[in-house]
């Protein structure tokens, strides 16, 4: 580094973290100068990064933006490209690097996010806030300062303004609800395509959650207990543990390059976030009409303007850059994403990232019930439901965050007619008058992306004192699974709720096994189908519908009811039934069998013989720290007994694509899992999917996966003398 002049210095030293200062000779493009990188490394030296012996980083700073400058360079030190990803694709800029395929991707995300309104919310937002996303700025600048072997894809230098494109964990944000293809079709005018299911099309493995709050009189110490179960894909989330003397204390998953913990806990209550509260996106059907060449929306009875934009598109090409422009167009609901018989249709959908960026990290630092309803009061978590724990022995749920009001004569389950103002939203639902829960009388609350009738047992919310559009999922079959293993159970302790989350029955098959038992039963002796499936049938007339690692009547049960699905499915979802429940009533006797009988040649033609125990099929491999996992039969795997969230399985384990090799690999579910005691002394276990890092060459790559893989827990160490004691290295970043 050169040396700098006094006056130099002294300017180096008074720049807040927040600023950013003019780059001099930077490393790579876009870089870090000589005296950024100096106020950098000053700004390192206020933290301290503790790596227990399972690679979790632990971060100490003074404030919180110390704390957030060191939770951001540690999560870069265990992936970058996720991180880089995140916000490529968060800002709408990932045709810049995956080419034009990924155009519409963009164009979906820039409908809603625009560096300019970014920026001007950056400008709006209050002092405390803007030092947190300086010191996020800062924290990744200074990574990719002192790694210069690092190549970004693209964004080789963060500003403070991008935290806000990524204000929400969650694994789907609201935006990436909207149809691609429809948007495509809309916008480039070409034909639409239809959705062809592959060859051999799964039920696809549910994203979501399952969340689990105890209260003190039903744990065996006396206090309240809380699991964390998020179901995601695979490394979507590292563990992390960051702590200020600003109060700032938290332990859990923080999805990729964002500075909050985002289901997680602190010293004194914990948060666990599900998938599916309310209805929480709308679509309107806009009247429109030309004059004079210009475009107009019936609204009433007036004729507004359709605002149009034009929006660049920048993509790489083998070339080099390109650009496509396409002009948007917006209504008051919301921009155009599609056509629907011949009218445009407009979606609406929650749009407030300072909101949603501050509502996400307050709660992370509140310290009881009272401070976190505080948090929810800003309505912007709106893809989520939450289950809650703390301290003072509380428990609570909120079905939802963000709903908005509406009038309850439309079905909004279907696009409406925009041209009527009666079908408008009309502000948002307090928090007190949504779905939740406070200290039910049962002890236990539980949600698993299911209903909340079910939440609490009897005691449980009424749907009729709710509209409909505040909880649009139906029951599922982890749903029913959970309440069973949390009613009429007492002594809780970290351990047997851990055990409760992994039950090993597999709910989904008690009403449809039977019936595939009866047609055999029920089929004439001399059925030439019914004489190959004899020993079938037998084995599964005794399975007791758990899965095990040795178990056959689990790998038979679920080839079976995954051929059910690859030939019904598509006809369940014509008649918006859940899939489960249209096998359960829609095929015959002959259907039955014959999954069986295809069932039993797919396993004979893939393993040698349909008397494959599931722990051959089912297993988990981590080859590299590609962001899409390849997989290999012939390389080492580990045998994993969870089965499919869709079977019921509480620890839901499945494959994101149907698979391309003959056994079955995990890429989504259980991922980071925690189960948390709320005493005067937290106490809490956790494991990891694999393992903290993404580089193959780091012990803790898969350091966790043989633990995983049986479902036993690592202590976490959350005070700092626990960590000490397990210590691997301590370090200042930079260093």
């Amino acid at each position: 580094m050169p040396r700098l002049s006094r006056s130099a210095l002294a300017l180096a030293c008074a720049m807040p973290l927040a600023v950013i200062a003019a780059p001099a000779a930077p490393a790579r493009a876009g870089g870090v100068g000589a005296i950024e990188a100096l106020r950098l490394k000053m700004a390192a030296e206020r933290v301290s990064i503790l790596r227990d012996k399972w690679g979790i980083a632990h971060v100490y700073g003074n404030t919180d933006a110390d704390a957030v400058f060191g939770m951001v360079y540690a999560q870069a030190e265990d992936d970058f490209k996720r991180i880089e990803l995140n916000y490529i694709n968060a800002m709408g800029r990932l045709a810049e690097v995956e080419g034009e395929k990924a155009l519409y991707q963009d164009l979906r995300m820039k409908l809603f996010i625009t560096p300019e309104l970014l920026k001007s919310q950056y400008q709006a937002s209050p002092a405390w806030l803007k030092k947190l996303m300086g010191a996020w700025a800062d924290g990744l600048n200074f990574y990719l300062h002192t790694h210069p072997e690092v190549q970004p894809r693209l964004l080789t230098r963060f500003e403070p303004w991008m935290a806000l494109s990524f204000s929400e964990g969650s694994i789907g944000g609201d935006i990436e609800s909207i149809d691609l293809k429809q948007l495509e079709a809309f916008y480039s005018k070409a034909p639409q395509r239809p959705h062809v299911l592959p060859a051999l099309a799964m039920e696809k493995e549910p994203s979501g959650s399952n969340g689990f709050a105890i209260a003190p009189a039903l744990s065996k110490s006396g206090h309240a207990l809380l699991m964390i179960n998020p179901h995601t894909s695979f490394y979507f989330r590292p563990e992390i543990h960051v702590v200020s003397r600003q109060g700032l204390n938290a332990y859990g998953a923080v999805t990729w390059g964002q500075f909050f913990v985002y289901q997680g806990f602190n010293e004194r209550l914990g948060w666990m976030h599900t998938s599916g509260g309310a209805d929480v996106i709308d679509e309107f059907v806009e009247t429109i009409v030309e004059q004079d060449g210009k475009l107009f929306y019936q609204y009433g009875k007036e004729q507004r303007p359709v605002k149009a934009v034009a929006i660049r598109l920048p993509y790489k090409t083998a070339q080099g850059m390109a650009e496509k422009t396409v002009t948007a167009y917006f209504t008051h609901h919301g921009p155009i994403v599609r056509e629907q018989d011949g009218k445009w249709v407009a979606v609406a959908l929650m749009n407030e990232p300072l909101k949603a960026l501050t509502q996400s990290y307050v709660r992370t630092k509140a310290r009881n019930y009272a401070a976190f309803y505080k948090a929810m009061e800003l309505r912007t978590n709106s893809s989520n439901n939450t289950v809650y724990a703390d301290a003072d022995g509380n428990i609570a749920y909120f079905h939802g965050n963000f709903v908005p009001v509406r009038d309850a004569a439309f079905d909004y389950t279907k696009p409406v007619d925009g041209s009527n103002p009666a079908t408008d939203w009309k502000g948002l639902h307090a928090v007190k008058d949504t779905i939740q829960l406070f200290n039910p009388k049962n002890g236990w609350i539980q949600n698993t992306n299911n209903w909340p009738f079910s939440a609490a047992g009897a005691y449980s919310p009424r749907r009729q004192d709710y509209p409909a559009y505040m909880s649009v999922y139906p029951e599922n079959a982890r749903g029913i699974h959970a309440v069973r293993v949390l009613q009429n159970q007492q002594d809780f302790t970290l351990d047997s709720l851990i055990a409760a989350a992994y039950d090993s029955q597999l709910t989904a098959f008690e009403p449809l096994l039977p019936q595939l038992v009866r047609a055999y039963d029920e089929s004439p002796a001399s059925d030439l189908l019914k004489a190959g499936l004899t020993e079938q049938i037998s084995l599964l007339r005794d399975w007791n519908m758990r899965y095990s690692l040795n178990s056959v009547p689990t790998s038979l049960a679920i080839y079976w009811l995954q051929e059910l699905v690859k030939t019904h499915g598509a006809a369940a979802r014509e008649k918006r039934m859940p899939v489960l429940d249209y096998l359960g009533s829609q095929i015959n006797t002959q259907q039955r069998l014959e999954a069986l009988t295809r069932a039993s040649a797919r396993l004979e033609s893939d393993f040698g013989s349909w008397k494959t125990p599931w722990g051959e099929i089912n297993r988990f491999q981590r080859l590299s720290g590609d962001i899409v996992q390849a997989f290999d039969d012939d390389k080492p795997s580990i045998p994993v007994p969870y089965a499919s969230g869709n079977w019921g399985a509480l620890a839901a384990y499945g494959p994101l694509t149907p698979p391309k090799t003959r056994r079955i690999y995990g890429e989504r579910g259980n991922s980071f899992v925690a189960a948390v005691e709320f005493g005067p002394r937290i106490r809490a276990k956790s494991i990891l999917a694999g393992g903290q890092s993404s580089d193959p060459a780091s012990p803790h790559f898969l350091d966790q996966a043989e633990m995983y893989a049986r479902g036993e827990f690592k202590e976490v160490l959350f005070y700092r003398e626990d960590v000490e004691k397990n210590l691997e290295r301590k370090y200042h970043p930079g260093e």
